[in-house]
């Protein structure tokens, strides 16, 4: 049995419905990985949280959401799989990343893009607590989950296929229309252009453990960071 059957066998097997967090269920136990994280881009920029398996996988998550850096925003900017030995040793690749990936105790981590054809949705993280490379049969099985993870986002999120297509840019260029709005509400309070709102903004969200969602809701409903 190839890789890419093995895993929908195992996907299949544990029962209840095929969806991305079965998947991702399946994939954390077959990889041997301490938690995975999926984070989703919309034409080339607006990127959301797809699935985390835990809480450690969403704070990484949003710290890649917020501060547009990390192994997730490579993969899927750069199309291939990027990996992190080490963690402790890579501040100089991502500062931000690093940070909140000693906070949440994961040493290293392996990310894949999620591509089916020409097409491509996001990026996967599989993060573990201990240092190291995953195995070249992990990899393998690994790039497997990621097709089929890419064709569950595309089936709980139909938008994704719809959505006019633009070339992929590194850092977190769309967010939903709240954070925009945000934005634009302290660029007109402290007259700052709207890039360096949204720069605040995102600073202020990685700062205070904050996702940037809860930041912008904050500003809209009080009109200020603090």
């Amino acid at each position: 049995m190839d890789d890419h059957a093995a895993a929908w066998h195992r996907i299949a097997s544990a029962g209840g419905d095929v969806s991305l967090a079965a998947a991702a269920r399946a994939c954390v136990a077959d990889l041997d990985v301490d938690c995975l994280g999926v984070s989703l881009v919309v034409a080339g920029e607006l990127r959301f949280l797809g699935h985390a398996t835990d809480e450690r996988a969403r704070r990484l998550e949003d710290a890649q959401l917020t501060t547009g850096e990390g192994p997730c925003t490579d993969a899927y900017v750069r199309r291939t799989l990027i990996e992190e030995a080490d963690l402790h040793q890579a501040f100089a690749r991502w500062p931000a990343y690093t940070q909140a990936a000693a906070e949440q105790q994961v040493r290293s981590v392996t990310a894949l893009p999620l591509a089916t054809g020409h097409l491509c949705v996001g990026a996967v993280d599989f993060c573990r607590i201990a240092p190291g490379l995953l195995t070249v049969p992990q990899k393998s099985r690994g790039s497997a989950y990621a097709r089929i993870l890419a064709l569950l986002a595309l089936d709980e999120h139909p938008h994704l296929l719809t959505a006019g297509h633009r070339p992929a840019r590194p850092g977190p260029q769309g967010y939903p229309p709240s954070v925009h709005m945000a934005a634009g509400v302290l660029a007109e309070m402290y007259r700052l252009p709207p890039d360096d709102a949204l720069a605040r903004m995102r600073a202020h969200a990685f700062r205070h453990d904050q996702s940037l969602h809860q930041t912008a809701d904050h500003v809209l409903t009080h009109h200020t960071l603090d």
